[in-house]
């Protein structure tokens, strides 16, 4: 979406349905862990759920740049639906991109118009950030595929009516459509956990579970490269984004909190210790802002540094967050360690936005290593074209 008015609109009209539908039951599905299913449908309805699908799919085209103030909304809001609109995208994407015709037109209009839930499994008991050593194996058996193994910590799989399963196949990883009616899998659900708790975890047990060769969508020394990565960058554009927006609305919180609350016959904002605190605050959550932005600049230009800086943008924005988050927490005092407040909610969410999609560690081995080498590659070219010393 590049026509700047429309964009406004639409941004404008998410906004007040995040502010209207979203926030004020964002307490309360924290609290009940469980989430209406109308917010699906209803963004679904609008081109909102999987917004960043060619609006043909079900989206609404969005750039990168839109796309990322969308998920900045959506955090500000709420980070279980912020969760359930990167979930989506990941799935959808993946399928609209990868998937043959049939598989892609069945799931992938269904996926964008919230009618039924995808997850990405990849997650497993014993393997997380290095999912090359998952357990989940399939083999081939005549015109199918037999699955057997086990996923933990799925987002929304506790609803989702389809899988995208991770999966070694004849020795590499492949990625596999399966249906949750299909026979040999069962769904455990995963609670009490410490943040985005409605976000319906869950645990999925593949036992014998046989789907159609078709549903196999990727598959080789790529697959998990090609599907995979793809898949977990959007992710981490997502909760970069997302974690933005928490990080905004702790800092509104404590403004308010700051402006308000009296102590010592003035307002705490007045102190230099809180003014310290809101300084950093501030700085944090606007230097979060302008890695996002440039993760969107890099990806709307097929910027060949467009993984790196997304992988920046999460570490720095879901950092941020928790430090923000944490701030917030400690300017709100007794209050701020309630189930009254919201800043105490979006601490427990802002923890989990620096473990999904990748750890914090993890990228920072990434971040690292890719710097590295794009240094390296950066040296040669110069050495290419310096002209040689025998040649002066």
């Amino acid at each position: 979406m590049s026509a700047g008015v429309e964009a406004a609109d639409v941004l404008r009209l998410s906004k007040e349905f995040f502010d209207r539908t979203v926030a004020p039951n964002a307490a309360a599905w924290d609290h009940a862990q469980d989430m209406d299913e109308k917010i699906a449908g209803l963004l679904g309805a609008q081109g909102l759920l999987v917004p960043s699908l060619p609006e043909q799919a079900g989206g609404r085209g969005f750039d990168m740049d839109v796309l990322g103030r969308f998920n900045e909304q959506a955090g500000r809001a709420c980070g279980s639906v912020r969760n359930l609109i990167g979930v989506q995208g990941m799935v959808a994407h993946a399928l609209q991109r990868w998937a043959k015709p049939p598989l892609r037109d069945r799931w992938v209009p269904r996926l964008a118009a919230g009618e039924v839930y995808g997850s990405f499994a990849l997650t497993e008991p014993h393997s997380g950030s290095d999912a090359r050593a998952a357990a989940t194996v399939a083999e081939r058996r005549g015109g199918s595929v037999v699955l057997n193994g086990e996923k933990s910590w799925i987002s929304f799989a506790a609803r989702a009516g389809v899988f995208l399963v991770f999966a070694r196949l004849e020795g590499h990883v492949a990625a596999i459509l399966v249906e949750r009616d299909t026979p040999g899998v069962h769904v455990t659900p995963q609670g009490d956990l410490l943040g985005l708790r409605a976000s319906h975890l869950a645990a999925i047990r593949f036992d014998g579970c046989e789907v159609p060769a078709e549903h196999v969508v990727a598959q080789g020394p790529l697959a998990f490269d090609a599907v995979a990565t793809a898949a977990l960058d959007h992710g981490r554009f997502s909760t970069a984004w997302g974690s933005v927006g928490l990080a905004a609305a702790c800092l509104d919180a404590s403004l308010e909190r700051a402006a308000t609350r009296q102590q010592f016959g003035t307002p705490i904002g007045d102190h230099q210790l809180v003014a310290r605190m809101i300084t950093r605050m501030v700085c944090a959550v606007d230097s979060a802002r302008m890695q996002c932005e440039a993760a969107a600049r890099a990806r709307d230009s097929s910027d060949r540094d467009a993984v790196r800086r997304t992988l920046i943008a999460k570490y720095v924005a879901s950092e941020n967050a928790f430090a923000v988050a944490s701030d917030a927490v400690q300017m709100h005092g007794a209050y701020g360690c309630s189930a009254q407040s919201s800043v105490e909610r979006h601490l427990r969410d802002a923890k989990i936005q620096c473990v999904i999609e990748g750890t914090s560690q993890i990228q920072e081995t990434q971040i690292g290593q890719l710097t590295l080498t794009s240094w390296r590659a950066a040296q040669r070219r110069a050495e290419a074209l310096a002209p040689s010393q025998n040649g002066r």
